[in-house]
């Protein structure tokens, strides 16, 4: 299924939401008003709306509050990308100019705040108090695991625990609070919101695994040059699993390789070569089908209805995708 044919039982929802979230941006300061409209302009597949958006539906009705969902994680979520173009010194996001790169370092930081605050004051006036706690949350999680991978990538020392919380913080967090705000918007059954938090979660860490392996493929396929988390010395799954199977010698030489010869482009191969030649790629594979499994596992407690089947096919799609 492609994108559009997942989006199929929700397309007018998703179509009413650009107009709502257009306005939640809005201003009276005319330089804001441009840039955010530059950020509306070049939105990407806008997979977390849609994770509300079906969620909602297999919970129950939707309603205003799940519009107001739904833009609250887009104000929050894309604040934390403004924001982390700054951080990264990134000029492109999603192949166009970053904020940042266009209106300079002091005003993508002073968006990416205005952002943050335009999406609590929705909630706020609005009373939907449950759904920014959740979001919230998932905000400080996100926060909280970008630090620890910036900690241990200092001293390379992630075993896959600690993979593990790091991407269920830094990626999984903000999927599981659209499956849970899409619940919570429609229903108050604590045990349905919990288990729709669940699947995001599992679906989410699947997503990272996914990505994390794009790092080893062919950079024509997927439109991303390899070896980028290998400069940006990440300790990701398949590299984690290769250096547990290697002997003292040759953990000691690649961990080297990470640490202090990450820009040569040799090098880097090198340790591509490595991990695929170890079986990483494989194990990686074979853990991101366990958690899509699990997330499949949990959907099939739902009633069954349109928008179940295309959250099945976006679980898939999300697993499958080519970049």
């Amino acid at each position: 299924m492609t994108v559009d044919q997942i989006k199929a039982p929700i397309a007018k929802e998703m179509e009413e939401f650009e107009v709502k979230f257009k306005s939640s941006m809005k201003s009276s300061v005319p330089l804001l008003d441009k840039i955010t409209r530059y950020i509306v302009k070049r939105k990407g597949k806008q997979l977390r709306p849609m994770f509300v958006f079906l969620s909602a539906k297999v919970c129950g009705e939707m309603n205003d509050s799940t519009y107001r969902a739904a833009s609250l994680i887009e104000l929050l979520h894309t604040a934390t990308l403004v924001h982390d173009d700054v951080v990264d010194d990134s000029n492109e996001r999603r192949g166009f100019f970053s904020v940042n790169a266009l209106w300079k370092n002091k005003i993508a930081v002073l968006v990416g705040d205005f952002l943050l605050s335009k999406g609590l004051l929705l909630s706020v006036d609005n009373k939907d108090f449950h759904l920014l706690g959740l979001v919230s949350t998932a905000v400080r999680e996100m926060s909280e695991g970008e630090l620890l991978q910036i900690e241990k990538a200092r001293k390379l020392d992630i075993d896959e625990a600690i993979y593990y919380e790091i991407i269920r913080k830094k990626t999984a967090s903000l999927i599981a609070s659209c499956c849970a705000c899409g619940a919570a918007s429609v229903t108050t059954d604590v045990s349905m919101i919990e288990k729709m938090k669940s699947f995001g979660e599992a679906v989410g860490i699947a997503f990272q695994i996914k990505d994390d392996l794009f790092d080893y493929g062919d950079g024509s396929n997927i439109g991303k040059p390899t070896g980028i988390d290998i400069k940006e010395k990440k300790m990701t799954l398949p590299l984690i699993y290769a250096l547990n199977q290697s002997s003292y010698l040759q953990k000691r030489k690649i961990i080297n390789i990470v640490k202090n010869n990450n820009n040569d482009p040799k090098k880097v191969a090198e340790v591509i070569d490595f991990v695929i030649k170890s079986g990483g790629i494989q194990y990686a594979e074979s853990r991101m089908l366990e958690y899509k499994d699990k997330a499949l596992s949990l959907l099939s407690g739902f009633n069954d209805s349109p928008s179940k089947t295309s959250l099945a096919e976006l679980v898939k799609y999300t697993t499958e995708r080519k970049n």
